[in-house]
Order: C-alpha cells, then sequence, then structure tokens
C-alpha cells in the first residue's frame, strides 16, 4: 500500500556522507520535530536529477526556509558515496541533504519502490516529492511515469 496525506512515516535507517565520512540517519533523526521537503529520484547522475530536480531545490533553498521548511532532504536508491559525491557536484553544500536509501527500504516501506530493471538499474524509488510534518506526510506528490511536474521545486513551494 502507498503511503498517503496523513501517515506517518516508516522507520528506516537512511546513510548521508557527513565530515567524518558516513553516518546512519533515522526516520526520527531527520523528520522528528521539524517541517521537511522530501523528494525522491530514481537515481543520482541520471539526466533529469541532475540537469533538473537537484538543481530547482537548490536554487530555490532560500525560498523553502522563508516558507518555514527547517530541511530539503533528496533520497535516492544509491549508495552513500554516490549520493555524497552527487552532492557536491551538484552543489547541494548545505541546502538539500542528499540521503541514501541504499537497499531501498525506504521506498518500499512508502510503496514507491519501482522496477527499473529494463533500463539495467534494478528497484528503485518511483519520482515524487513529500512535505513532512513532524514525521507526518502533509503534501505528497507522486509523479506518473517519466514525468518532472509535481515533484519539482517550484510545485512544492505553491504547496506550501
Amino acid at each position: 500500500m502507498t503511503i498517503a496525506v496523513g501517515d506517518k512515516l516508516p522507520e528506516a535507517t537512511f546513510m548521508e556522507m557527513t565530515a567524518d565520512g558516513p553516518q546512519p540517519r533515522t526516520t526520527q533523526d531527520v523528520f522528528g520535530g521539524k517541517t521537511v521537503a522530501l523528494f525522491a529520484v530514481p537515481g543520482a547522475y541520471t539526466p533529469t536529477c541532475s540537469a533538473r530536480h537537484l538543481p530547482g531545490y537548490v536554487d530555490k533553498a532560500s525560498d523553502f526556509k522563508t516558507k518555514g521548511v527547517d530541511d530539503i532532504v533528496c533520497t535516492s536508491v544509491n549508495d552513500v558515496f554516490v549520493m555524497g559525491a552527487w552532492g557536491k557536484d551538484g552543489g547541494a553544500n548545505d541546502a538539500v541533504r542528499m540521503l541514501a536509501d541504499g537497499n531501498g527500504d525506504f521506498a518500499k516501506a512508502l510503496g514507491l519502490e519501482m522496477d527499473a530493471s529494463g533500463f539495467g538499474m534494478g528497484k528503485r524509488s518511483q519520482r515524487y516529492s513529500m512535505v513532512v510534518k513532524d514525521g507526518t506526510v502533509a503534501e505528497l506528490n507522486v509523479e506518473d511515469g517519466g514525468e518532472f511536474k509535481v515533484s519539482s521545486a517550484e510545485y512544492m513551494l505553491n504547496q506550501l
């Protein structure tokens, strides 16, 4: 079953690259007591994700803060080293936290997993965005197929 507005996020552990190396982050660590703009992509360094998705959130980070968002989080079914490198290359710095869902456990628990085996990518996350308030989904936007509309930074800003 797919997560819905009003649902609590499932417990999961992400990995985040830090100055001290990879560090685990639980759902509570990331979302507890905060308003978070979360977006997920099928893969780091993929064309739409690198050219439009991540840059939109990096460019609009101050707009999110103005609207009461504590953190912007990007997640993907990639390892922590890839997510760290992609964040660095994409200028995420302090604007967007890059969290690796390396085994796809979070995507699967949300009901937002997809099979990209036809592209040689295995199980991945669907492209989506959500506003999470203290661990509860306040807004959820899941893209149809390969589209890039409702998960963009601009679309999410209009929901805040």
